[in-house]
C-alpha cells in the first residue's frame, strides 16, 4: 500500500461514531488542528503537485525539473530535493513508471522514508527522569516564539497532572522576565527570576534548588535569545548546564530549540548553529499555520538528524501539538479533501 492510500485509510472521512472514547476524540481534534494549521503549506505543495500532474500526459525531464522546483520552494532543502528527484528518476527508469500521479505518489513515499530513517527514533513527549525534577532547557533566537512555546509546554504538562515551574534565565532581554512572569501567573505555576542582567546560571541554580525542595516534576528554563558568538553562547549554556547538573543529577535532561517556521531555510541555519554549541534533543517549530513552506520539517531532520518534537499550528494553547509524521503528511498532502 502506498503512503497516499495508507493516509486515506487511516485518516480519511469515516461515518460518525457515537460514544467515542475520550482518547479517540482527542485524536480527531488533533488531526483537525493539523489540517487547519497546514492549510497554507498544503495549498503551496499538494495543490501544485496535483496541478503539475494534470499538465503532463507522461513525465519527462521538464516534469522532474518542475517537481524539484516545487520541493525547493516548499523549503524541503536544496540537497534533499535534488536527492529525492535523483531517486525518483532512477525509480521511473528502473520500474518503467511514467504516469505523473504514480511519480507523485512515489515522491511522497520517499519523503516519508527519508524522515523516518534519519537520526534517532524517540518518543516526542518529554522523557521524565525516574526520580527528582526533570529539567528542560529551551534555546532559540529572539522573535521565534520562545516564551509562548514555553508557556504552551507548561500548559500541556500541567494538564497531564505534572507539577511544573518556570525559570527566567533570559535576564538580558528587556521584558523577557516580565513576559514569563505573566504566563506563570496565568498558568498558576511557580517561577524563579533574577535581577536584570544578572548571571543566568545563578538564576538556574536557584531554580534547581526550588525544584528539588518543592517536589517539582518539570522545570523549564528559558535562556537568552540574543545573537552572540558561538564561543560566548557555548560558555553561557555550558555554565547553566553544569550548575543545574550539580544540583539535579543528569540535568538538563532535554534541550529544545525553538524555530520560527516562517523563516524557512534561515531556521535551518539557526538549528545548525545551536547544535554546534549544545546537545539538542528536539526541535519545536512555531507558526507553522502562518507559512506555506511546510517542507522545513523534512529539511531540518535531513540536515541535523534532530527530531521535531512539537509543532505550533495555531494561537490556542492546545495548538502546540506533539509531532506526528503521519498527521503531518496527511495535513500537508491531503487534508479534508
Amino acid at each position: 500500500m502506498g503512503l497516499f492510500a495508507f493516509l486515506k485509510s487511516k485518516f480519511g472521512k469515516k461515518p460518525a461514531e457515537e460514544g467515542k472514547k475520550p482518547e479517540a476524540e482527542k485524536q480527531d481534534e488533533s488531526l483537525k488542528t493539523y489540517e487547519k494549521g497546514l492549510a497554507k503549506s498544503r495549498k503551496a505543495f499538494a495543490s501544485r503537485l496535483d496541478e503539475l500532474s494534470k499538465r503532463y500526459a507522461k513525465v519527462n525531464g521538464d516534469y522532474f525539473e518542475e517537481l524539484e522546483q516545487i520541493l525547493i520552494e516548499s523549503d524541503v532543502g536544496v540537497e534533499l530535493s535534488i536527492r529525492l528527484i535523483e531517486e525518483l528518476l532512477d525509480k521511473s527508469e528502473r520500474e518503467k513508471i511514467y504516469e505523473p500521479k504514480e511519480i507523485n505518489d512515489a515522491l511522497v513515499d520517499l519523503m516519508f522514508v527519508d524522515y523516518a530513517t534519519k537520526g534517532d527514533s524517540i518518543e516526542n513527549e518529554i522523557r521524565f527522569a525516574s526520580e527528582g525534577p526533570t529539567v528542560l532547557l529551551v534555546v532559540g533566537v529572539n522573535g521565534v516564539g520562545k516564551t509562548t512555546s514555553i508557556a504552551k509546554l507548561a500548559y500541556r504538562y500541567l494538564n497531564k497532572g505534572k507539577k511544573v515551574m518556570l525559570v527566567a534565565g533570559d535576564t538580558f532581554r528587556a521584558g523577557a522576565v516580565e513576559q514569563l512572569k505573566i504566563w506563570a501567573g496565568r498558568l498558576n505555576c511557580p517561577i524563579v527570576t533574577g535581577e536584570e542582567n544578572s548571571d543566568p546560571a545563578s538564576v538556574a541554580f536557584n531554580g534547581a534548588r526550588y525544584a528539588k525542595e518543592n517536589g517539582i516534576d518539570l522545570m523549564i528554563v528559558d535562556t537568552a535569545g540574543r545573537q552572540q558568538t558561538k564561543a560566548n553562547l557555548m560558555q553561557e549554556l555550558g555554565k547553566i548546564s553544569r550548575v543545574i547538573g550539580k544540583e539535579i543529577p543528569g540535568a538538563p535532561h532535554e534541550a529544545f530549540l525553538i524555530i520560527d517556521g516562517t523563516t524557512g531555510q534561515n531556521g535551518v541555519l539557526q538549528a545548525k548553529a545551536f547544535k554546534e554549541v549544545t546537545d539538542l534533543t528536539g526541535i519545536v517549530i512555531t507558526k507553522m499555520d502562518g507559512t506555506s513552506k511546510g517542507g522545513i520539517i523534512l529539511s531540518i531532520r535531513d540536515e541535523l538528524g534532530v527530531p521535531v518534537r512539537f509543532m505550533g499550528l495555531g494561537e490556542r494553547m492546545e495548538d502546540l501539538q506533539e509531532f506526528d509524521l503521519d498527521k503531518y503528511l496527511y495535513g500537508l498532502l491531503l487534508g479534508s479533501e
